[in-house]
């Protein structure tokens, strides 16, 4: 099990409201969980409606996926360890204990396509 992701905002999602943003920004709701985004001729998963929206990632792609769901969610992206994930002048970055960490150029992310991270 990799590290997980969860998308959360103060109002609760329901999934009506997922069901909506997921439309609106091209991803699709593949059955009644599985969230998914289209890259080149394929979907590829981004995350799972479990009551709320969460995902493993195994790119920067889908973190960059995931944080663009959760913009559209008005939500925020955070991690197991809460951290935040945030978007700023075009860049990805993660706030952890007072700290801006930059992860990537969001458009350089989403351009790198899903290819899974390696060792």
């Amino acid at each position: 099990m990799g590290y997980e992701l969860r998308v959360v905002r103060e109002s609760p999602i329901v999934l009506a409201d997922l069901a909506k943003a997921v439309e609106a920004t091209g991803f699709e709701l593949r059955g009644s969980d599985e969230i998914v985004a289209r890259y080149g001729d394929g979907a590829h998963a981004v995350g799972a409606w479990r009551g709320q929206v969460v995902g493993e990632p195994g790119s920067d792609w889908q973190v960059a996926q995931l944080l663009r769901l959760s913009a559209a969610l008005g939500a925020r992206l955070v991690g197991e360890d809460g951290e935040v994930y945030t978007l700023r002048d075009g860049v990805v970055e993660v706030l952890a204990d007072g700290t801006a960490t930059e992860i990537g150029k969001f458009d350089e992310m989403l351009g790198a396509g899903p290819a899974a991270w390696t060792p």
